[in-house]
Order: structure tokens, then C-alpha cells, then sequence
């Protein structure tokens, strides 16, 4: 690929407080209330962080996500101030509600594997009876999950939400609010760009009593794309060729074709170099054809260096 991947970080910024190494985000805390995020090249899978990471897929991912958030900041404030080098974002540190918030608007993935086993409920949301994969609901459903820092995130309904304190009622109806507004305007510039927005999640924090969104958005690690052409084309009746994904879906469907679905015990396949570019250039369509941009690849150089020059220079200098 011609760069080396970022598979982890430890740096020691100005003003450091902690440091957590998430599934695929290094999050630097500065006092109480600044984060620096470095997002890796890390990977994860079935909630397993795979052992090769991806070249450039820290910055796809980092990039997308600044994009995004500028695009929905008049529907929610969020959490970004600024963004000092490709991989690296560095905003507003809130306290995160323990809800994944997940709305789907057609039968895919998850919400689909969960149908053809003859589940006709998700997350206390009543699913139609006679739909197909891909078919769109009738609405947009939200089907929120725990958020765990370990182990598998879980189904849960809006009453265990607030049966547990997750979210107050009056907080569960602003973060769906939000949810909601977020996902049409999500598929808007997905249309506008060729693709079809399948299914997304947020994550929302707290600051100054109020909720602000957090973390990425509509990034292929929180989303599920489809070309809009042969999703349209499947949808409206040519069955002969699934939908064309650009999602992460591709990555779990290759694990799953060897024999891994993230149980415990199982090992994990060997991602060859060929796989890894793959996944890689995967990364870098999506960016162009969502961000309708052309990818930059870093110069040349120690990515480690580069990053740890760029964030210094910009807590010296605020900017």
C-alpha cells in the first residue's frame, strides 16, 4: 500500500489526563473537558478487533466524519473544534449516554438475520409480516443497543432504556428526535451522491445539561451504503444480483464465509495482503463517492511523527 497502518498510539500531548484505547479510537483526555481523538487503522468485526489494520482507513474514517458533522451541525450540536491532521479530531468531551442509537430503513444485516429466524419484533418495534431482504419499512425504525467498553453490544427496548436510567423520557424523545432528523438528512446526500443510506447509528453525549451528538458519523463503520442504481434496480423487482454494498458488511460476510462469527474460541482468519488492500481501496471509494472529494494520501513519512507534530502544534497554538 506503499504506508505503514496506525494499529495503536501512545502519546503523551500537553495537558494529558488519560488516555483509552477504544475498538478503533485512541481518545486522549486534556483536563475535564477536551478530547483528542487519533482514529487507527485498527478493524473491528463482530466486536473483535481484527489483527492487521487497514492503511488509511483511520483517515477515511476521521475525514468522513468531519465532513458529516459539519453537514448536520444546524440539526444538533456536536462535539468537533477542529480537525489538526487526517487522522485526528479534537472537540468538546460530554459524557456519553450508554444507548447506541440504530435506525434502519430497509431489512439488511442484523435486523434481517433477526426476520428470516421468524422474529417479528427488534428492540420492541413491530416488524411487517411478508418482507424480504432490502425491502424499506414503512418508516424508518430505531433500534437502539447497549453501548459496552468490552464484549458484544446488545438489543434493548426504549422501556429498559429508561427502566435502567440509561435516558430520562423526556431525553429517550429528544435523542430519537434527533435520530431521526439526522438519518433523512443522511440519506439525502447519500441520493445526491449514487448511494442509498441503509442503516446507521449515533451516539449522543451530555454537556451543560444538554445532548449534543458525538463520535462519527456516517462513516462505513457506523453505516451500511448501498449503489443507489442496484439498489433500486433489486427493490424494484430484478433479483438477479444483490444490491452493491459499501459498508463493512463485505468484511463480516468474508469472516463469516471461514467459518468466524466473533464467538468466543474461534480464531481468527488470517487477512492476507491481498484481502487488506482490498478493504483498503474499499475505504478510499467510499470516502470519494460520499464526500464527492478526492482522497489525499499523506506525504511520505512516519505517520506516528506526523500526528504527534500536528496535534502539538495545534494545542500550542489553539488552531
Amino acid at each position: 500500500m506503499g504506508t505503514q497502518a496506525i494499529s495503536t498510539t501512545d502519546f503523551k500531548f500537553p495537558g494529558q489526563t488519560e488516555l483509552f484505547h477504544g475498538k478503533v479510537r485512541d481518545v486522549y483526555s486534556l483536563g475535564d473537558d477536551k478530547l483528542i481523538i487519533v482514529v487507527t487503522d485498527r478493524v473491528s468485526a463482530f466486536d473483535v478487533v481484527l489483527p492487521r489494520g487497514i492503511p488509511y482507513k483511520g483517515q477515511v474514517l476521521n475525514q468522513l466524519a468531519a465532513h458529516f458533522l459539519e453537514k448536520t451541525a444546524d440539526i444538533v450540536p456536536n462535539w468537533l473544534q477542529a480537525v489538526p491532521d487526517p487522522t485526528v479530531s479534537a472537540g468538546l468531551k460530554a459524557d456519553p449516554v450508554k444507548v447506541e442509537m440504530v435506525i434502519r430503513g430497509c431489512l439488511v444485516g442484523h435486523a434481517w438475520r433477526e426476520y428470516k429466524a421468524g422474529k417479528r419484533e427488534l428492540c420492541g418495534v413491530a416488524l411487517p409480516e411478508g418482507m424480504q431482504e432490502y425491502d424499506s419499512f414503512p418508516a424508518p425504525i430505531i433500534t437502539p443497543t447497549t453501548k459496552e467498553d468490552i464484549g458484544h453490544d446488545e438489543d434493548i427496548t426504549e422501556d429498559q432504556i429508561i427502566e435502567h436510567n440509561l435516558a430520562t423520557a423526556e431525553e429517550w424523545k429528544q435523542l430519537c428526535d434527533y435520530t431521526r432528523q439526522l438519518f433523512k438528512r443522511g440519506q439525502e446526500m447519500a441520493r445526491e451522491q449514487g448511494l442509498v443510506l441503509a442503516d446507521t447509528k449515533y451516539e449522543f453525549g451530555r454537556l451543560d445539561g444538554k445532548i449534543i451528538l458525538i463520535d462519527e458519523v456516517h462513516t462505513p463503520d457506523s453505516s451500511r451504503y448501498f449503489y443507489a442504481d442496484s439498489y433500486d434496480k433489486y427493490v424494484g423487482g430484478d433479483k438477479a444480483e444483490a444490491p452493491r454494498q459499501l459498508s463493512k458488511e463485505f468484511l463480516r460476510e468474508w469472516l463469516m464465509d471461514k467459518g468466524f462469527s466473533g464467538e468466543a474460541g474461534q480464531p481468527v482468519p488470517e487477512l492476507d495482503d491481498a484481502f487488506i488492500n482490498q478493504v483498503s481501496e474499499r475505504y478510499i471509494e467510499l470516502y470519494e463517492q460520499m464526500s464527492g472529494q478526492t482522497f489525499v494520501k499523506p506525504a511520505a513519512g512516519d505517520p506516528l511523527k506526523r500526528i504527534e507534530t500536528n496535534v502539538i502544534g495545534y494545542l500550542e497554538t489553539g488552531a
